[in-house]
């Protein structure tokens, strides 16, 4: 164990975890990782411990737990799935929390989002919210972190919105696509995470990206970056979500929700706040025009299969 002490990530073999342990690896830290899925591959070999993320199995929790300085959890579901809704994620979210609690880990810093608001009609947000809630409840040490919309190389909604502007002649815009939004790339979470675990205090904080777009302009500006031949067209909202089901149906997967949508229209992935993030999307985009959206990225077929 490094001097600096254990480190528990949720989801370490995921997509934010992953830039989140490698940095701390970077550092000489231990890491362990938390994961629904105990064989899934590891991108870090066996420098990572691997234990399950067990909600029914409260003393395993602890006890994988136990020793650590920090808990960095990224868990959560982007959408409703089999018995596993946005209320069970909550509930099992306090149950890992309150292990924490029993095995004695100094500070959490955990993954929300921009407007987390626990009395939010949409039940992503509002999970996200209550979540944030009993942190603040439990007498642990923490941060939380509020991303916008995260990208990177593992992305999907960036990545999958190049892949139908590649592929398709046509690419529907809910409205007239002015709601905003305000990328951070992947690596900026993972760094201010974990500067905030070494914070003075507990602090709530947004982690914002440097540019913001309107939906249309970013759709644009993909377009553009990856050579898209597709046409950008203002639809209603409730049409754009019938082609978003049809669309779900044909490649076995969930494209679209249609509580991302009224989110997304209701310009809850913007901040209020001074940027902290570095990178650019144009820049990150360039630099990898080649490769972005050449492949369809299923949420299903990485999470549920």
């Amino acid at each position: 164990m490094s001097e600096t002490g254990l480190s528990v990530v949720t989801g370490a073999f995921g997509y934010t975890g992953r830039y989140i342990a490698q940095r701390l690896l970077d550092r000489g830290e231990a890491v362990r990782n938390l994961t629904r899925n105990p064989a899934n591959f590891s991108p870090f070999g066996d420098r990572v411990e691997r234990h399950p993320l067990d909600f029914d199995d409260t003393q395993q929790l602890v006890e994988s737990l136990r020793g650590a300085t920090t808990l960095y959890n990224t868990y959560w579901i982007r959408f409703a799935r089999g018995p596993v809704n946005h209320d069970a994620a909550v509930s099992n979210s306090r149950i890992l929390i309150d292990a924490a609690v029993a095995a004695g880990v100094q500070r959490i810093v955990h993954i929300s989002i921009t407007s987390a608001d626990a009395k939010s009609p949409l039940p992503y947000f509002r999970g996200k919210g209550l979540v944030e809630s009993h942190i603040r409840d439990s007498g642990l040490s923490y941060s939380i972190i509020r991303p916008t919309v995260i990208f990177g190389r593992e992305d999907i909604l960036i990545n999958n919105i190049a892949w139908f502007l590649r592929r398709f002649p046509v690419f529907p815009v809910a409205g007239q696509g002015e709601y905003r939004l305000q990328p951070v790339f992947v690596d900026d979470v993972a760094r201010l995470s974990i500067e905030s675990a070494s914070a003075d205090g507990n602090i709530t904080l947004d982690s914002v990206g440097p540019e913001t777009f309107t939906f249309q302009e970013l759709a644009r500006q993909i377009r553009r970056t990856v050579r898209g031949r597709a046409r950008i067209v203002p639809l209603p909202p409730p049409l754009v979500f019938g082609m978003a089901q049809a669309m779900s149906a044909m490649l076995r997967d969930v494209v679209l929700t249609r509580e991302e949508l009224d989110g997304l229209m209701a310009g809850h992935l913007v901040s209020a706040q001074e940027p902290n993030g570095t990178t650019r999307l144009t820049d990150w985009m360039r630099e990898h025009r080649d490769t972005l959206g050449r492949r369809y990225a299923s949420e299903l077929a990485r999470h549920y299969r």
